[in-house]
């Protein structure tokens, strides 16, 4: 049985109503939970003996304009001690924007999830200081949103550096 079988069956003895989906690509291995279970599921990877998971790497936010469940956020851990990697994804909808914080189980998540607030505009239940991390307070929006409005602006090059400067209209080349 290969590293990543053996997290994916103790996952399914002890959460067999949580696990949606599972998939592998090029060694990797990615379980899509309920999002309700995130939090229960982190603490067992955490503290299993068999797996360790101690290292929460990256959580990210990902918008999938046009789908429902609309949002997702994913979860990369490494366990130090068994040098496994393991990726966990859960959907948010567009009409819940919330799911349990996991600061508890790994204090890095706090920035993490800041990072996912402020660009998304996903909240997560129990983090100790929610707030923007990238944005100014005062910001409108949530500019990773794949419907957030793009703005133009133009770029200073050697040659229209001043004009840009002075705020002068750049001549059409």
């Amino acid at each position: 049985m290969s590293e990543s079988d053996f997290v994916v069956q103790k996952l399914r003895s002890r959460f067999p109503d949580s696990l949606r989906e599972i998939k592998y690509f090029r060694g990797e291995t990615t379980v899509v939970l309920r999002r309700e279970d995130i939090l229960e599921v982190c603490r067992f990877l955490r503290d299993d003996p068999e797996l360790r998971f101690d290292y929460l790497s990256d959580l990210c936010g990902v918008d999938y304009l046009g789908r429902e469940p609309r949002f997702e956020v994913v979860y990369n851990l490494y366990s130090l001690a068994f040098n496994r990697r393991l990726r966990l994804k859960v959907g948010v909808s567009s009409d819940e924007l919330r799911l349990p914080s996991v600061v508890e189980v790994w204090p890095t998540a706090n920035w993490h999830e800041r990072e996912v607030y402020d660009m998304f505009g996903l909240s997560f239940q129990g983090h100790p200081d929610l707030r923007r991390i990238l944005m100014p307070d005062d910001w409108r929006g949530h500019p990773l949103r794949k419907d957030y409005p793009l703005t133009a602006e133009p770029s200073a090059f050697t040659h229209n550096a001043r004009a840009i400067a002075a705020g002068k209209p750049l001549a059409k080349e």
